[in-house]
């Protein structure tokens, strides 16, 4: 028993456990399903879809590396879906980034245009104002000129 034990032990390094998750053990989860089959406290739920049909003609220490490498699998799936995840997090940063970025950009530019609409509107007053003026010019020159001749 004491060698078995060991086999699963060494078995049990082997399977992936996520760093990061500090609330969630795959190693305790896998002690504590081994204790129960040391026990013989096993589930009512092994005839299910996870150990194959062929698994009530195997034995205990076959079905332990096979729901082993199965955890193993599942726990690939997991670190590429939490690996997808983060590279989706910082795309989505990255975004935040850009879109605070180009509001930024955005007000910068209104405050530009509006500066420069308020340039043309005072520029469009000047020259109204100097149009008039040309014009009163030319009335005087015109009004001198008949007082020349």
């Amino acid at each position: 028993s004491l060698k078995i034990r060991n086999t699963e032990i060494q078995n049990a390094n082997d399977v992936a456990v996520l760093e990061d998750c500090t609330d969630y053990s795959l190693a305790k989860t896998i002690s504590k399903i081994e204790e129960e089959l040391e026990k013989g406290d096993l589930p009512d739920c092994l005839d299910d879809d996870i150990i194959p049909s062929a698994g009530n003609e195997i034995g205990a220490e076959t079905q332990i590396r096979f729901l082993k490498a199965k955890v193993r699998v599942v726990q690939e799936e997991l670190d590429n879906v939490i690996c997808e995840y983060r590279k989706k997090e910082d795309e989505n940063e990255n975004l935040k980034s850009q879109l605070k970025d180009t509001v930024e950009e955005n007000t910068r530019l209104q405050r530009t245009i509006s500066l420069q609409q308020s340039q043309a509107e005072k520029y469009k007053v000047l020259s109204q104002e100097a149009n008039k003026k040309s014009e009163g010019l030319q009335q005087e020159v015109v009004a001198l000129e008949k007082v020349l001749h």
